[in-house]
């Protein structure tokens, strides 16, 4: 006999389907593409993939999509120029995961080395810098959000007896601002440090600034040692993953063969979802290089049209330059709920997203319009008690 949900719980998932549809309906306030579509994909749903272990070394477990992973980590280590001959990587659960793997790499590197980073570091930076047990410092940033180089120099210079690991933004959470690697990697030899490691977070911009001109300087030619991406953002995946690349010859530092699986791990989680690769693939063969530049060309055209809609009606907004974030003053926590606005010290952004378009903005500036409009009648309005 079938088992089946009773009526009562086929209502709560169909009260949590609604919330989602609606939720995902309007929200411009983070990374997130919802523009895919994988239903040729659905029939995978129905096996245990786990794509166990290093992709590229063989498992005894072979219910996964490791051979479409290689192709995954192949394209993006050939977009961010990496070595011809020393690349290797894996399919993440996100930008975090990849992180810490950048960071771990560079722990076994640089065992007694220190941690710079800004302050306009992703939360998750500083957690994996407490599990990894890593020192640290953080360095001020510029007003755009970019870290502040001549404060860099200046505290590498006070430490320069010990190894220098960067943990590099490519597109900080708030403004999007770049690190320029290029840059950096000047400070380091300006201050002759023999022993460093870059780690460049590119969760949201990574995959786009290798699509635009001017090119950001931030992948494996400008000086990265190793860079992760967030897969869910600009590509779009309903659920979180991400890709890390790095140098082969610092991965090998850390190879371990495990006769459980029949393989090495080289890998935080060890198990691994073996359904993401297949979400990325996916997306590459369907759009190429050709249909993602044209996705971030779009992007980029709303954040302008954006960024210019707002200035209209007298609202403060900036971007960093090929950024398609818009920052502004926080609005009314009625408009941030209906949009699912990010605030954070009294500043909000719009993500345009590839998913987002002129009619999205149009609405939301209609929104905060009539908003303004209330609050000027309000204001002329309001009664002011005689003199006693």
């Amino acid at each position: 006999m079938e088992a089946r949900l009773t009526a009562k719980d086929q209502e709560v998932l169909d009260n949590l389907l609604e919330k989602v549809k609606e939720q995902t309906d309007l929200f411009l306030g983070y990374p997130v593409s919802k523009d895919f579509d994988y239903q040729a994909l659905s029939d995978f749903l129905k096996y245990p993939m786990n794509n166990l272990g290093d992709p590229f070394v063989t498992s005894t477990y072979g219910v996964g999509s490791r051979e479409l992973e290689k192709e995954v980590v192949q394209f993006f280590a050939e977009l961010f120029r990496a070595p011809a001959d020393n690349w290797w990587g894996y399919v993440t659960n996100g930008g975090s995961e990849g992180n810490l793997y950048g960071l771990y790499l560079a722990r076994e590197l640089h065992s007694k080395g220190m941690v710079y980073y800004s302050e306009a570091t992703h939360y998750s930076v500083q957690k994996n810098l407490h599990l990894l047990n890593m020192s640290n410092i953080v360095i001020r940033t510029q007003e755009n959000g970019e870290i502040d180089y001549e404060d860099l120099e200046h505290t590498i210079r006070m430490n320069r007896h010990m190894p220098v690991i960067i943990m590099a933004n490519i597109g900080t959470t708030m403004t999007e601002a770049r690190d320029d690697v290029a840059k950096i990697k000047g400070i380091l030899k300006k201050l002759a440090i023999q022993h460093y490691y870059i780690h460049a977070d590119a969760a949201l911009s990574g995959t786009y600034s290798a699509l635009i001109e001017p090119r950001p300087a931030f992948d494996f030619e400008d000086g990265a040692d190793s860079i992760a991406i967030s897969g869910h953002k600009f590509f779009g995946s309903p659920m979180p993953c991400g890709v890390v690349v790095a140098k082969k010859s610092n991965r090998d530092r850390i190879a371990r063969s495990v006769a459980y699986i029949g393989s090495i791990d080289t890998t935080i989680t060890g198990s691994r979802n073996g359904h993401s690769p297949l979400f990325l693939w996916h997306t590459i063969k369907r759009l190429g290089i050709a249909g993602l530049k044209s996705r971030a060309m779009h992007s980029l055209a709303i954040a302008a049209y954006t960024e210019n809609r707002l200035k209209e009606i007298g609202i403060a907004a900036w971007r960093n330059a090929n950024a398609i974030t818009v920052n502004f003053p926080t609005p009314s926590a009625t408009i941030c709920k209906k949009w699912q606005l990010a605030a954070e010290q009294g500043n909000s952004h719009i993500i345009c997203m590839p998913n987002v378009m002129q009619s999205h903005i149009d609405q939301l500036i209609a929104d905060l319009e009539a908003e303004m409009v209330l609050q000027d009648w309000h204001h002329t309005n309001i009664s002011i008690p005689p003199d006693v």
